[in-house]
Protein backbone atom coordinates (compact mmCIF):
# COMPACT_ATOMS: atom_id res chain seq x y z
CA UNK A 1 0.00 0.00 0.00
CA UNK A 2 1.04 3.55 -0.73
CA UNK A 3 -0.31 6.55 1.13
CA UNK A 4 -0.34 9.98 -0.47
CA UNK A 5 -0.86 13.31 1.28
CA UNK A 6 -1.24 16.52 -0.70
CA UNK A 7 -0.73 20.09 0.40
CA UNK A 8 -0.52 23.54 -1.12
CA UNK A 9 -3.92 24.22 -2.60
CA UNK A 10 -5.77 27.47 -2.06
CA UNK A 11 -7.13 30.62 -3.62
CA UNK A 12 -5.12 32.60 -6.13
CA UNK A 13 -5.85 35.34 -8.61
CA UNK A 14 -5.65 34.65 -12.32
CA UNK A 15 -2.06 34.98 -13.47
CA UNK A 16 -0.73 33.93 -10.08
CA UNK A 17 1.17 30.85 -8.98
CA UNK A 18 0.70 27.96 -6.60
CA UNK A 19 2.84 25.00 -5.71
CA UNK A 20 1.29 21.67 -4.81
CA UNK A 21 3.22 19.04 -2.94
CA UNK A 22 2.53 15.35 -2.39
CA UNK A 23 4.31 13.13 0.10
CA UNK A 24 4.28 9.38 -0.39
CA UNK A 25 4.74 6.75 2.29
CA UNK A 26 4.33 3.02 2.62
CA UNK A 27 5.44 0.71 -0.18
CA UNK A 28 7.51 3.35 -1.95
CA UNK A 29 9.64 0.72 -3.64
CA UNK A 30 6.67 -0.37 -5.74
CA UNK A 31 6.05 3.04 -7.33
CA UNK A 32 6.77 3.32 -11.05
CA UNK A 33 5.34 6.77 -11.71
CA UNK A 34 3.70 9.65 -9.89
CA UNK A 35 1.56 12.47 -11.10
CA UNK A 36 -1.23 14.95 -10.63
CA UNK A 37 -4.80 14.76 -11.85
CA UNK A 38 -7.59 17.27 -11.46
CA UNK A 39 -11.35 17.21 -11.46
CA UNK A 40 -13.54 20.26 -11.94
CA UNK A 41 -17.24 20.23 -11.08
CA UNK A 42 -19.24 18.31 -13.65
CA UNK A 43 -16.13 17.09 -15.45
CA UNK A 44 -14.15 13.89 -15.52
CA UNK A 45 -10.88 13.55 -13.70
CA UNK A 46 -8.04 14.34 -16.09
CA UNK A 47 -4.29 13.96 -16.12
CA UNK A 48 -2.41 17.20 -15.49
CA UNK A 49 1.18 15.97 -15.34
CA UNK A 50 3.11 12.80 -14.59
CA UNK A 51 6.71 11.75 -14.09
CA UNK A 52 8.21 8.28 -14.25
CA UNK A 53 11.01 6.84 -12.17
CA UNK A 54 13.27 7.48 -15.13
CA UNK A 55 12.39 11.14 -15.18
CA UNK A 56 10.17 11.13 -18.25
CA UNK A 57 7.37 13.67 -17.97
CA UNK A 58 3.98 14.08 -19.58
CA UNK A 59 1.72 17.12 -19.49
CA UNK A 60 -1.79 17.91 -20.55
CA UNK A 61 -1.75 20.25 -23.53
CA UNK A 62 -3.67 22.83 -21.54
CA UNK A 63 -0.88 23.22 -18.97
CA UNK A 64 2.24 22.89 -21.09
CA UNK A 65 4.56 25.81 -20.58
CA UNK A 66 2.79 26.86 -17.38
CA UNK A 67 3.04 23.87 -15.03
CA UNK A 68 6.12 21.92 -14.03
CA UNK A 69 6.18 18.57 -12.28
CA UNK A 70 9.17 17.52 -10.22
CA UNK A 71 9.91 14.47 -8.16
CA UNK A 72 12.33 13.98 -5.32
CA UNK A 73 12.85 10.25 -4.90
CA UNK A 74 14.99 10.80 -1.83
CA UNK A 75 12.18 12.62 -0.04
CA UNK A 76 9.43 10.58 -1.75
CA UNK A 77 7.65 13.72 -2.87
CA UNK A 78 6.21 15.00 -6.12
CA UNK A 79 5.50 18.70 -6.61
CA UNK A 80 3.51 20.62 -9.17
CA UNK A 81 4.54 24.21 -9.78
CA UNK A 82 1.64 26.04 -11.38
CA UNK A 83 2.28 29.44 -12.97
CA UNK A 84 0.08 31.79 -14.98
CA UNK A 85 -3.01 30.21 -13.50
CA UNK A 86 -6.30 30.61 -15.31
CA UNK A 87 -9.86 30.33 -14.01
CA UNK A 88 -10.21 27.10 -15.96
CA UNK A 89 -7.42 25.57 -13.86
CA UNK A 90 -9.71 25.64 -10.83
CA UNK A 91 -10.38 22.09 -9.66
CA UNK A 92 -9.62 19.57 -6.98
CA UNK A 93 -6.13 18.29 -7.64
CA UNK A 94 -5.26 14.71 -6.77
CA UNK A 95 -1.85 13.16 -6.34
CA UNK A 96 -1.48 9.79 -8.00
CA UNK A 97 1.03 6.98 -7.77
CA UNK A 98 1.17 3.89 -9.95
CA UNK A 99 3.00 0.74 -9.05
CA UNK A 100 5.08 -1.18 -11.54
CA UNK A 101 3.70 -4.24 -13.37
CA UNK A 102 5.66 -6.45 -10.98
CA UNK A 103 3.56 -5.04 -8.15
CA UNK A 104 0.29 -5.26 -9.99
CA UNK A 105 0.07 -1.83 -11.62
CA UNK A 106 -2.06 -0.51 -8.78
CA UNK A 107 -3.15 3.09 -8.64
CA UNK A 108 -3.17 5.10 -5.46
CA UNK A 109 -4.79 8.46 -4.81
CA UNK A 110 -4.44 11.25 -2.31
CA UNK A 111 -7.42 12.93 -0.70
CA UNK A 112 -7.27 15.92 -3.03
CA UNK A 113 -6.51 19.59 -2.56
CA UNK A 114 -8.68 22.37 -3.94
CA UNK A 115 -7.33 25.07 -6.21
CA UNK A 116 -9.51 28.12 -6.75
CA UNK A 117 -8.58 30.76 -9.32
CA UNK A 118 -10.36 34.10 -9.25
CA UNK A 119 -10.70 36.14 -12.40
Amino acid sequence: QVQLVESGGGLVQAGGSLRLSCAASGSIFSINAMGWYRQAPGKQRELVAAVTNGGNTDYADSVKGRFTISRDKTENTVDLQMNSLKPEDAAVYYCNAESSPYYGMRRYWGQGTRVTVSS
